[in-house]
């Protein structure tokens, strides 16, 4: 009875694919991911600070931020201008925080979410703007 055998060249060819295809889904299956969400944030809330310092002021002849910081006074009647003003920079899937000395605008930071930051030292005090993901 004869008996049927594979040449040695096809398994060589049936090894080699596999140990080929084994290393490949390793490096694929098993590299992970770089965290770019939290750079990308922090571009935001730098871009943010950057231009609220850069817009003029509507009152006082000073930049925007600087005349938010100015005094509680001041603060309070530009808020709602801050936060219209911030709405319209950052991206509409982004929300944000901007802490003064006098007060907040924005939605409340939630816990255990990757934030991105930027703070701006001003005469009148810190200002901190924190951006995340909705």
């Amino acid at each position: 009875m004869p008996r049927a055998q594979l040449p040695l060249s096809l398994v060589e060819v049936a090894l080699g694919a596999t140990l080929i295809l084994g290393v490949a889904l390793g490096f694929a299956l098993a590299t992970p991911v770089p965290d770019t969400q939290g750079a990308q944030l922090t571009a935001y809330a730098e871009d943010t600070a950057t231009i609220i310092q850069t817009d003029p002021a509507r009152h006082n002849g000073t930049t925007r931020l600087g005349e938010v910081v100015a005094s509680q006074r001041a603060f309070d009647r530009e808020r709602a201008n801050l936060e219209r003003r911030v709405e319209r920079i950052l991206p509409a899937n982004v929300l944000f925080n901007v802490r003064t000395p006098y007060g907040s605008v924005g939605t409340a930071v939630p816990k255990r979410t990757p934030t991105g930051t930027a703070t701006v030292l001003t005469g009148s005090g810190t200002v901190r703007i924190e951006v995340w993901y909705a």
